[in-house]
C-alpha cells in the first residue's frame, strides 16, 4: 500500500508577502516559499476556522508561489480579506501540469482568470525554445489580465478578445484561434503549423476549443474545474462521467482524446453532494 508524503498531506503555511489587484474582482497574492509546482497544476488553500478549496497556481518561480483569484464564495472572501503579512496554510502541489515538446508552436487560449496558469505555461515554455501565440479573451477589457506580463516574453504574440469589443478583436477568442488553426494548418501557406493547444477558463470555451481542435487535427490540452475536496483522489467528488476519472488526480489538465470521451464536459457538473448541475 502506497503512502501519500507529508509534506502534500499537511498543509504549511506561507506569509503573504505581496498583494495586487489585477482588477477590480481578481487579487493576485504571492507567498514566500515555492512549493515545486508545474503549470497546470492546484494547491489546497486552507484558512482555520473557515475552509479549504483548491486554487491553480499562478506562478512557481522556485522562491515564491502566486495564486490569482476572484471572490466568489465564503472561502475566498475570508481569503480576500487577508493582508499583506498573514499567513495561509497551502498543501501540494496536486493534479497533473501542461506537457510540451522544446521547439513546439504552441497555442495558449485563455478565459477569465484562467490567463494566469496560461501566463505561468508560457514563462516556462519560452525557456525550452517554444513559439506561442496566446489568445486573452474576456467580457470586456477591465477583465483582461496579465496582458503586460505575456508582452514581456520573448517569442509570444499576444492576441486580446473581448465579448464588447472594447479591447483587440470583438468577439470570443476561440474564433481566432479558428482563423488561427485555418490558416497556420493549411499546408498551402508558410506559416509554422501549430503542434499543440492549451486552454484554462469557462468549460464552455474548453469544449469549443476541444470541438475546433478535433476539427483540424490538432493535439489539446485542456484544464477543466471541478469540485475537489481531498487533493488525492480518495473522496470521489470530482471524478467525471463515465471514465469516472479524478480531476484531482488524473487531471486538472486532460488531453483532447480524453476529454473526447467525458460525457460530462460541457454539458453538466456536480456540486459538494454529487448532484448534477447543467452549464
Amino acid at each position: 500500500m502506497s503512502s501519500i508524503s507529508l509534506q502534500s498531506s499537511l498543509p504549511k503555511t506561507y506569509r503573504i508577502i505581496d498583494i495586487t489587484q489585477e482588477t477590480e474582482n481578481v487579487r493576485m497574492y504571492t507567498f514566500d516559499g515555492s512549493l515545486g509546482a508545474k503549470p497546470g497544476q492546484f494547491l489546497m488553500v486552507w484558512l482555520p476556522g473557515v475552509d479549504e478549496k483548491p486554487f491553480s497556481v499562478a506562478y512557481d518561480d522556485g522562491a515564491h508561489t502566486r495564486i490569482a483569484f476572484f471572490a466568489v464564495g465564503p472561502m475566498s472572501e475570508a481569503l480576500a480579506n487577508c493582508s499583506v503579512g498573514d499567513l495561509v496554510g497551502l498543501r501540494g502541489p496536486f493534479g497533473t501540469s501542461y506537457e510540451w515538446e522544446p521547439g513546439q508552436h504552441l497555442a495558449l487560449v485563455a478565459g477569465g482568470y484562467g490567463a494566469a496558469p496560461m501566463f505561468f505555461v508560457a514563462s516556462e515554455a519560452v525557456q525550452h525554445g517554444t513559439t506561442i501565440d496566446v489568445i486573452v479573451g474576456a467580457r470586456g477589457k477591465e477583465h483582461l489580465l496579465f496582458l503586460d506580463q505575456l508582452e514581456s516574453l520573448p517569442n509570444v504574440a499576444l492576441h486580446v478578445a473581448t465579448n464588447d469589443g472594447s479591447q483587440g478583436f470583438e468577439g470570443y477568442n476561440v474564433t481566432v484561434l479558428e482563423k488561427m488553426l485555418e490558416v497556420t494548418q493549411d499546408t498551402k501557406t508558410d506559416d509554422p503549423a501549430i503542434d499543440q493547444v492549451f486552454a484554462c477558463g469557462p468549460e464552455i470555451m474548453l469544449k469549443a476549443t476541444l470541438d475546433l481542435c478535433n476539427k483540424f487535427g490538432v493535439p489539446c490540452q485542456l484544464s477543466l474545474e471541478r469540485y475537489m475536496k481531498c487533493g488525492y483522489g480518495i473522496c470521489g467528488n470530482c471524478v467525471m462521467d463515465p471514465l469516472g476519472v479524478r480531476m484531482c488526480v488524473e487531471g486538472p489538465v486532460v488531453k483532447g482524446e480524453i476529454a473526447s470521451k467525458l460525457d460530462e464536459f460541457g454539458k453538466y457538473h456536480r456540486d459538494s453532494v454529487g448532484r448534477k448541475h447543467d452549464f
